[in-house]
């Protein structure tokens, strides 16, 4: 359970020793800073069945093999870097502490989100009867991306006497987080050099056995009596991947000593550096004293939160989690992601679930990112242009045109989704054919495009966004095979959003045909692709022509497509999932609650009775309604018409009221999209789908996954159903766009944006819009409310009512 005493929104609080907690709350109490993250375990601990102190850099993996049952499957990995924590103690000759051996009479752990800190407070009572308060403070420099400082303060309560201080770098590590990947070799390092640099530094370095990543840390302790430094000889311990040194104190009774460690932490990835070894001992030898690097810190992360806040009345406990999850947010990506090449690992910086791999969250990330601070936004979208090569001879090995992203993505953008998936319940090793979810090439798109909209970045869109999206746009037109019979074209081989489906029951054949997520938005992204060329200047346009090789036969028949692309439909109106949905059994979501209680993970549970989700009509999560999340009404319309399809009023209720209920929402995304669909004809079903969401990480409602790395796609998602669901704000056509439809539990939304390099100021209640430009943006631009349309221009400010 969390629970925070202080009723303070910037606080997240946890009382009391819980084992069984303990990677929830490692996860949750995560620092980072776009660079690196360390998980929030606690510095005497070391990897076992309670705790796991991980540390992961941005894009660092590493690639093994494992042989499964004669089988050999290749996995690489988001790499588990040394552990730069370990800070342990004990009292005169005894034990190290331990906090399951120990007698705990206080204990209390607080992360602070406003300046991204982590405290704790432990009072506790050894054996002898010794009582001893530690009081722990934490962070990971924003404001200086290699460095790392823990603080700890002893106090003997009733006692005077030697304390014994360990202090090391433990390259001795493995990936060892999931549960279900143990079976996989997990070793990833191997060690290079450790040695001291004088009586207060030490230093480790080990590389990567397959990337020859190196990595290095250099670690400096101190020891201090108010404010005076104490000198002493530590004992040194230097074993292969493996450095410590030892302090020995005297504590007197009531009479605080503090520990100073600041860490230096850089890998072979990172520019301006000549060696990582000779980097690491630099940093930490320049580095000033704890209160001197948190108060830049400090500085920084104050500056993230007046950019990229929201507020909300009269409801402390929304507002609580939401600035949690937009800490997280900028901690995985911050300005300091910008210069690295990295994409978002679904699961963060937090833990070593889907082995740290980039998937489609980004579509769920991005947009928060667009209107906050979109030079990350580029710096992702980097990301995949740097991997097209690799995506167009993936498609070319196919048999396709263009670029084939892949589904999971890594260090090189090769396809990096694992061949084999274990069951935990079945214990099973299952073939995985989610390398079909070809819509990750949409995904891709639609941030372009989207990124485009609310920047107006011409020159990205110049030099690197139309290239992906003709590509891609060139893989559709490839992957799409006319049928003579129904006039149209179609799409086979695929699976689309819901992973429940990945063939048909009782077949050979690979994947689905017309998945009907996949072929509208096939459409839409042809139809970005020829609009293309009425948004770049002509000498560019001509210029891309020529560079691409594009042909006018090729841009007819991306028309063709866009124009004669097949949608099947049953029940007259309801949009199939895919060619067959309703030849599908109706399943009996009552029996299996009854008999199993929590049924998110159905594919999983009919897998373990010998069946299989392909037979039923089930959804792990959104599908078809992802029509509805992504494009508006009359852009759906729009592309109804063009394909020469009705499109009713009551097309997109009814089909939401078809698919939610056949939906187990077995992924945290699932209740993202189901409340913004939903919003504007039920705000009461809305918010709780919202709430649940936004509870989905804090109360670990996907089954004890949120320990191996908070789901940062949902985490995102939550935040911008506040920013543009409920604000009904919306980037088209230049200009800036508001629908409000605020919940009844909230009373106003306060924000700021950037939209075209200007900044606003946008507050929202039941009955008015107001706007402030800053005197200082670039305008004008145009703002709607519904249809009402208002030219804005820096300075001004705008009250509409709604």
């Amino acid at each position: 359970m969390w629970e925070n005493p202080f009723e303070d929104e910037w606080l997240l609080v946890y009382q009391g020793f819980q084992p069984e907690q303990e990677g929830l709350r490692e996860a949750l109490c995560t620092l980072g800073n776009g660079n690196f993250a360390t998980r929030g375990a606690t510095p005497e601990s070391e990897a076992d069945d309670i705790h796991y102190p991980g540390t992961y850099f941005a894009g660092c993996y590493n690639r093994l093999e494992t042989d499964i049952s004669g089988r050999v499957v290749e996995n690489e990995s988001i790499v588990n870097a040394p552990n730069w924590l370990t800070l342990r103690y004990k009292i005169e000759d005894g034990n190290w502490f331990d906090l399951r051996q120990a007698t705990i009479h206080n204990y209390i752990q607080q992360l602070d989100l406003r300046n991204g800190m982590l405290h704790r407070n432990v009072v506790f009572e050894d054996s002898s009867g010794r009582i001893t308060c530690v009081h722990e403070r934490r962070f990971i420099s924003m404001a200086e991306p290699e460095l790392a400082c823990i603080e700890m303060t002893f106090i003997a309560e009733n006692w005077s006497g030697k304390l014994q201080i360990l202090s090391a770098l433990e390259g001795r590590v493995t990936n060892n987080g999931v549960a279900r990947y143990r079976q996989l070799n997990n070793r990833h390092l191997e060690p290079i050099e450790a040695n001291k640099i004088d009586d207060e530094t030490i230093y480790l370095v080990v590389e990567t056995t397959q990337s020859k990543i190196r990595i290095a840390e250099a670690a400096r302790t101190r020891v201090f009596h108010g404010d005076e430094k104490i000198r002493s000889v530590p004992l040194l311990n230097s074993e292969s991947g493996y450095i410590s040194q030892e302090f020995s104190i005297h504590l007197n009774h009531m009479d605080p000593v503090t520990v100073e460690k600041t860490v230096s932490l850089a890998n072979s990835r990172a520019r301006a550096i000549s060696s990582v070894s000779i980097e690491v001992q630099k940093k930490v030898s320049r580095a000033g004293n704890f209160e001197t690097l948190l108060h830049k810190h400090r500085l920084r992360w104050d500056h993230l939160w007046q950019r990229c806040s929201i507020t909300i009345s009269n409801n402390k406990d929304v507002s609580r989690i939401l600035n949690l999850h937009i800490f997280h947010l900028l901690q995985t990506v911050s300005l300091n992601t910008i210069d690295i090449d990295a994409g978002v690992p679904a699961r963060g910086l937090h833990g070593e679930a889907y082995h740290g791999h980039v998937f489609w969250d980004e579509l769920f990330i991005f947009p928060f990112l667009n209107l906050r601070i979109p030079d990350i936004t580029r710096s992702l979208l980097m990301y995949r242009h740097r991997r097209l090569a690799e995506s167009k001879w993936a498609a070319k090995q196919e048999g396709y045109q263009g670029a084939m992203y892949p589904w999971q993505s890594g260090s090189d953008g090769r396809e990096e989704t694992q061949t084999l998936h274990l069951n935990p319940i079945s214990k099973r090793w299952i073939p995985d054919k989610s390398h079909r979810q070809r819509h990750i090439n949409i995904a891709i798109v639609y941030k372009v495009w989207m990124y485009y909209q609310v920047t107006g970045d011409i020159d990205f869109l110049l030099y690197y966004g139309a290239e992906m999206i003709i590509e891609i746009a060139r893989f559709w037109a490839s992957i799409t095979k006319y049928n003579p019979t129904s006039d149209r074209y179609e799409i086979h081989n695929v699976m689309g959003p819901d992973e429940y489906h990945d063939s048909y029951p009782d077949t050979e054949e690979p994947g689905l045909r017309n998945n009907a997520y996949t072929n509208i938005m096939a459409v839409w992204v042809l139809c970005r692709a020829l609009e293309l060329f009425d948004i770049l200047p002509e000498d560019r346009s001509k210029n891309i022509w020529d560079d691409l090789g594009l042909t006018s036969e090729e841009l007819e028949l991306w028309e063709r497509i866009s124009r004669k692309m097949r949608i099947v439909f049953h029940d007259e109106d309801i949009i199939s999932q895919f060619e067959g949905y309703d030849e599908l059994l109706e399943f009996d979501w009552q029996g299996y609650k009854q008999k199993y209680g929590n049924i998110q993970r159905l594919d999983r549970i009919l897998e373990a009775e010998g069946d299989s989700t392909n037979r039923y009509k089930v959804s792990k999560q959104a599908d078809v309604l992802m029509l509805f999340y992504l494009l508006s009404a009359e852009e759906l319309q729009g592309i109804f018409e063009r394909l020469g399809y009705p499109f009713k009023p009551e097309t997109i209720p009814n089909n939401i009221e078809y698919y939610i209920n056949r939906t187990s929402h077995g992924s945290t995304l699932s209740r993202i999209v189901h409340s913004w669909v939903i919003a504007r004809s039920d705000r009461d079903l809305s918010w709780n789908l919202f709430k649940e969401a936004l509870n989905s990480d804090v109360a670990d409602i996907q089954g004890g996954t949120t320990a191996e790395g908070i789901h940062l796609g949902a985490v995102a998602g939550t935040v911008d159903l506040m920013q543009r669901c409920y604000t009904g704000l919306e980037t088209r056509g230049d200009i800036l766009r508001f629908n409000p439809q605020l919940p009844k539990d909230l009373d106003r939304i306060e924000l700021d944006l950037i939209y075209r390099r200007n900044w606003l100021n946008v507050r929202i209640d039941h009955k008015k819009l107001l706007i402030k430009s800053k005197h200082y943006a670039v305008g004008p631009i145009k703002i709607a409310l519904q249809s009402q349309v208002i030219e804005m221009k820096p300075g001004d400010s705008i009250e509409l009512q709604i």
